[in-house]
């Protein structure tokens, strides 16, 4: 190996193919040979490499030049290098996009290696000879993974790729050869989506929303149950890429008995604990909601960076579930309040009592913001499509705080009934004949600039309770 080879220091570089990335690798040699540190995650992560979770390290040895393998795309991520000799690696873009079919080239000695994305197909020839390369890949090697490859012919035309050793001359087997052409290929679908929780008020939203969409699953806890390990591990993660947990243990009074306490924490601990690790596996991004519970109530407006201090059993469970979520590399947790979609909710119950005629009494003394649950569904699409820092997002509705009180009254008013016939009571009084109720923060009101920093910002609270009542009337 020459002194300028061994002089090149760790860099990442970008390539025509979207997520295939060269690395320039430092190698150490002297009289006696070379060293290198073929696979450092620290500092190939920090120099730009995807943190993609290698579980399995194989090796191609090849005796002569020549020998030539390819184009596989393989439905994990891969990380390439070479121990001795070197190859020529070539690279064609398989995934369904604007990119499919870009090809690139490039020859891999000790000092490179080479970062393939899945869904991009890889093809390497032996130019000097033995050659070992050596592979890490993100998944593990099974029968049923193979069944998902996709392959393209070593000798397509629209890829044109320049083997050094003509293909004619080149030793190939018989099922390379048998490939098809690009215009036969079926493009690599992008990884699919999955919504967990799917019979809830965000679930439904979600399921609304992304009806048009193939690459969405919705499912609820007949199908995936994440408080029960045999139901995760029984569940297909591989295909997605993207898990949103609209899964939730959300009895908030329930909570503090002891049947519910246990309840609580199996769904919104341990269940997500368990979605978290399957998340992990299969490199996927979670999204995951949480609540204004995770609070004490005490500040005005809470920012996304505010201790957590929950008062009850709920809001504890959901403030230890953020904590297993961070855990991840891809992760989004969304803290909402106050949450009106399709069901039983407050605005529901409100609209249902003015029409028969009951004058409720309601808190006057606990501040927040409606989320209306379509709303919160597009914030997280948003997040889903602008892929922003991982990390805390507040998403409720815009506008002025309000009391639950005065949510009432106005859904008294734009339901055509007398707002005055809304009884405004403290938290204190209304639990004195209420036994069991659990603590509540007095303050809901969640921060939102970090969710309009991304370009998102929700409608205004009042409006689209309007337009929600407005639709319901017909």
């Amino acid at each position: 190996m020459s002194p300028a080879a061994q002089a090149r220091e760790l860099a990442v570089r970008e390539t025509p193919i979207p997520g295939l990335l060269v690395l320039d690798l430092p190698v150490h040699g002297d009289a006696r040979g070379w060293f290198k540190e073929n696979w450092q995650r620290e500092k190939m992560v920090a120099a730009g490499l995807p943190d993609f979770g290698p579980v399995q390290n194989n090796i191609s040895f090849n005796q002569a030049e020549g020998v030539t393998r390819g184009i596989h795309a393989e439905p994990w991520d891969k990380y390439v290098s070479v121990a001795t000799g070197a190859v020529f690696g070539a690279w064609v873009d398989l995934r369904e996009g604007p990119t499919f079919g870009t090809a690139y080239w490039h020859e891999i000695s000790p000092g490179t290696a080479v970062f393939v994305p899945r869904g991009v197909g890889n093809a390497f020839q032996t130019v000097q000879a033995p050659a070992a390369y050596t592979y890490l890949v993100g998944e593990h090697w099974s029968e049923a993974a193979q069944s998902q490859y996709t392959f393209l012919h070593l000798a397509d035309e629209t890829a044109a790729i320049p083997w050094p050793i003509p293909l004619e001359r080149a030793e190939l087997s018989a099922k390379d050869r048998a490939h098809p052409r690009l215009a036969e290929v079926t493009p690599v679908p992008p990884r699919r989506t999955l919504v967990v929780g799917g019979s809830g008020q965000l679930g439904r939203a979600l399921a609304a929303r992304w009806r048009k969409r193939a690459d969405v699953d919705v499912v609820d806890r007949s199908r995936l149950d994440i408080a029960d390990p045999a139901s995760v591990a029984a569940f297909d993660v591989s295909p997605y890429g993207a898990i949103v947990n609209a899964a939730a243990h959300t009895a908030v009074d329930a909570a503090e008995t002891e049947e519910g306490r246990r309840a609580a924490w199996a769904v919104n601990v341990a269940g997500v604990g368990h979605l978290v690790e399957a998340a992990r596996r299969h490199r996927a991004v979670l999204v995951h909601l949480s609540s204004d519970y995770v609070f004490d109530g005490t500040a005005a407006v809470h920012p996304v960076d505010e201790p957590l201090s929950p008062l009850g059993v709920y809001g504890q469970t959901k403030a230890a579930g953020e904590q297993l979520v961070a855990t991840l590399p891809a992760h989004y947790v969304v803290r909402t309040s106050w949450v009106i979609g399709e069901g039983r909710n407050f605005v529901s119950t409100m609209a249902e009592l003015a029409a028969r005629g009951v004058d409720p009494a309601v808190v006057d003394d606990q501040i927040g913001r409606l989320t209306l649950a379509e709303d919160l569904a597009a914030g997280i699409e948003h997040l889903l499509a602008v892929r922003p820092a991982p990390g805390i997002y507040h998403l409720t509705n815009e506008g002025e705080p309000a009391s639950w009180a005065e949510i009432a009254r106005a859904v008294f008013a734009l339901t055509g009934h007398d707002p005055a016939r809304v009884r405004p009571v403290s938290t204190a009084e209304y639990a004195a004949d209420r036994p069991g109720l659990a603590p509540r923060p007095a303050r809901s009101t969640l921060d939102l600039s970090a969710l309009r920093a991304t370009g998102f910002v929700p409608r205004e609270q009042f409006s689209a309770l309007r337009e929600l009542l407005a639709a319901r009337q017909g």
